[in-house]
């Protein structure tokens, strides 16, 4: 009911930003700005979101675009220092020497975009992959090249990434 509601109050735009994105990418694929390729464009623009937009979930509630703006700032952060602590894992460290092992984040989010917005972030950064997701979605499964304390990870995991996406989101 409510994605009806929503869909009604944009009109012919159930999606604006994937209008505008459409017609962007369209005009930069042309790689000339035509006034046919510009009506095709908004055309391809504004069809395609009308015809997608039943498969569309219902829009996630950001409560603070303050923090989504500073959690995309840390993990950018996180993943140029994760390389270079990935890369001096690699050459410097024998392999013998590190503790990779699987461990189990239990999860506190209740959000299906929480969860995935978790599980990208911890697997955008380098030396941690999330392998797979319990059936109830109430832990993760994720593997870490080095981690020697892994009650230490789990902690880290959820203070820093977890923590901060509940606040954006729940």
């Amino acid at each position: 009911m409510a994605q009806q509601q929503n869909k009604r109050s944009f009109g012919w735009f159930p999606h604006p930003l994937l209008t505008v994105v459409l017609v962007l990418i369209w005009m930069l694929l042309l790689n000339a700005f035509t006034a046919g390729g510009l009506v095709m464009g908004l055309i391809l623009g504004t069809v395609i979101p009308i015809i997608t937009s039943n498969f569309w979930p219902e829009r996630p509630r950001i409560l603070a675009y303050h923090k989504a703006l500073s959690f995309m700032l840390l993990v950018a952060y996180d993943v140029v220092v994760a390389n270079i602590h990935v890369a001096r894992l690699i050459l410097f460290k024998p392999a013998g020497q590190l503790h990779t092992r699987w461990v189990t984040v239990p999860i506190d989010l209740k959000s299906s975009e929480a969860i995935t917005l978790l599980a990208a972030t911890i697997t955008m950064t380098p030396g941690t992959v999330s392998s797979d997701l319990s059936a109830d979605s109430r832990c993760l499964l994720v593997h870490c090249l080095d981690a020697p304390d892994p009650e230490q990870a789990v902690q880290q995991i959820k203070t820093r990434y977890e923590a901060r996406i509940r606040e954006i989101f729940e």
